[in-house]
């Protein structure tokens, strides 16, 4: 689809956030269907809303289609026309209104994270199967208990290893279904929602727990059990034995050394406490967040830029904090010097380290 990515780029100024970029991609759907609406009513009003025009007031009774003939259709080349017609408008309009949630899910995944291609085809072929199913069957409940049969036939075993995936499918068939029942605008109003619900939630981090316990209260406790030779909470080395294998020791060898060369070999350590930021210009930050750090913290080093599509990046630093500047001190002045360029700062002090000093100065 590179026609369509080309005018996306053209509206949304080559912007890589998904949320201009579905806004685009429905501005030009809206343009498209308006003008479609415009030269053919008639058949724009068939697959947009008559599922919604067929729903009766009173009790609803499903038609035995093969028992009893419909005397009110007649066959030939105009009736199959319109019925062909009508599978490629319902089909068409559930691949435009699923493309964009495949989309999302493929640009709201954790940091890190990697999405699954089998369910972004799932979701790209379910809908259209829905939609053609349900087509088929409408009010007939001799189809409908065929249907029934067939599917209990078939036995899923498929584990998805998100649990979000399960709502990308459910989706995928609710658009299929609003095809099939020829009610696009039901289906379209629903997948436009869940997309920007989705994406704002995933943009602004929705459903972190702000009480979840820092990284240094969390391993805090377990790390100085390992490191104790004595004591109610010593682990002992047979523990570890049945707990790792000799690669796992290894590499979690390896990694206490990096830490330790980190925090040098002196008693007091090098870094006491960790500087997060996120912002949407890297470059600017670190040049402006260096030259302050420079001047409000003993020594600092860049430990790592994790670089994000659609929501700011993070940057973090190793920072040894001056006795004269305390820890809100340092972030007023951040916010000072580099506010403009930054979304958010947080600075998280070694607890262990803080409580040494504490112990000294009493």
């Amino acid at each position: 689809m590179p026609v369509l990515s080309g005018v996306i780029d053209v509206l949304t100024m080559k912007s890589d956030r998904p949320v201009r970029r579905l806004v685009a991609y429905y501005v030009i759907l809206a343009i498209i269907v308006a003008v479609a609406a415009f030269f053919f009513p008639a058949e724009m009003a068939r697959i947009a809303a008559k599922g919604l025009g067929d729903v009766p007031e009173g009790p609803t009774v499903l038609n035995d289609a093969l028992s009893s003939p419909n005397t009110g259709v007649t066959f030939g080349l105009g009736s199959l026309l319109g019925v062909a017609v009508t599978t490629v408008l319902i089909l068409l309009g559930a691949l435009v209104l699923i493309l964009p949630v495949t989309w999302v899910y493929m640009s709201a995944r954790p940091s890190g994270g990697q999405h699954n291609q089998n369910v972004v085809q799932t979701l790209v072929i379910l809908p259209l199967v829905v939609a053609g199913i349900v087509f088929m069957v409408q009010n007939s409940l001799a189809l409908a208990f065929s249907l029934a049969g067939v599917v209990g036939a078939v036995r899923f075993r498929t584990t998805l290893r998100d649990s979000r995936d399960l709502v990308y499918v459910f989706l995928s068939i609710v658009v299929g279904f609003a095809a099939g029942v020829q009610s696009l605008a039901v289906g379209a109003v629903v997948s436009i929602v869940f997309n920007f619900v989705l994406i704002i939630t995933w943009r602004y981090d929705y459903g972190r727990n702000m009480l979840m316990p820092t990284a240094a209260a969390q391993w805090s406790r377990p790390l100085q059990a390992l490191a104790s030779p004595t004591g109610d909470h010593q682990i002992p080395d047979r523990d570890l034995m049945l707990s790792l294998t000799p690669e796992k020791a290894s590499a979690l060898a390896d990694r206490f050394d990096r830490v330790r060369d980190t925090l040098g070999k002196k008693k007091k350590a090098r870094y006491d406490s960790v500087l997060h930021i996120t912002t949407d210009n890297v470059p600017e930050a670190q040049k402006k967040l260096e030259q302050a750090l420079d001047k409000l913290t003993k020594r600092w080093d860049l430990d790592e830029v994790v670089t994000n599509v659609g929501k700011p990046s993070e940057i973090y630093y190793l920072t040894r904090l001056r006795k004269s500047i305390p820890r809100d001190a340092l972030l007023t002045a951040i916010h000072d010097v580099a506010g403009d360029v930054i979304v958010s700062v947080d600075l998280e002090a070694n607890e262990l380290a803080a409580e040494e000093k504490a112990d000294g100065k009493g």
